[in-house]
């Protein structure tokens, strides 16, 4: 593996109006992997993002977890594509080096799902980066968030907040998302799908 950083981009909107929402969940994961790491956000003078400089989780053998590179984009969701562009560009990561940490609403809520390549499956975050990237082939920890009920419109359900049973397991949820992206960086994809592909008991 390269010396480049990874490049941990948490999707969301800005502004205290969309935080608690469903797609903002993302965001949730990354201020968490800040927080693990001690390491704080600026915002970046080439980039519409917030940044954190830093190492996350441990190799096997005990040595420090790689460089990596936390970003919270600050425009909407729809041109998220544009900040990670530039800061993938600004660092030098390959995109098989960048992580799109985002909501699912196609798994359940509580359920970790990692990949790389393939479709975005409607989200507009990541149809956008796909698009300023030039390619798929960059990672994602899906966090789910389940299907809207009833009729809902999907784009009404993601912009919600999380619903009062829901946010009882929330930061179970997003410390479970967080442990996924450690595990990603410092053992592998495979690895890490083999700890969070697998259902609950």
């Amino acid at each position: 593996m390269s010396d480049r950083p990874w490049l941990v981009v948490g999707l969301g909107n800005p502004g205290p109006k969309y935080a608690g929402n469903r797609h903002n969940v993302g965001q949730m994961v990354l201020d968490l992997l800040a927080e693990r790491a001690g390491a704080r956000f600026s915002k970046h003078a080439r980039a519409q993002a917030v940044v954190a400089e830093t190492r996350l989780g441990v190799l096997p053998g005990g040595a420090p977890g790689p460089r990596v590179v936390l970003a919270k984009p600050t425009t909407y969701m729809n041109t998220s594509g544009g900040p990670v562009s530039a800061l993938a560009k600004y660092y030098d990561v390959p995109a098989d080096q960048v992580v799109m940490v985002h909501d699912e609403v196609d798994i359940p809520f509580d359920t970790i799902k990692l990949k790389i390549g393939g479709g975005e499956g409607g989200h507009n975050g990541l149809r956008d980066t796909s698009k300023a990237l030039g390619t798929k082939d960059y990672h994602r920890v899906r966090v789910g968030v389940g299907r809207p009920p009833g009729r809902m419109d999907t784009a009404d359900y993601v912009l919600r907040d999380f619903s009062g049973t829901e946010k009882k397991d929330l930061p179970i949820l997003v410390d479970d998302a967080a442990d996924a992206v450690e595990m990603l960086l410092t053992q592998g994809l495979l690895a890490a799908q083999g700890k969070f592909h697998v259902a609950k008991a």
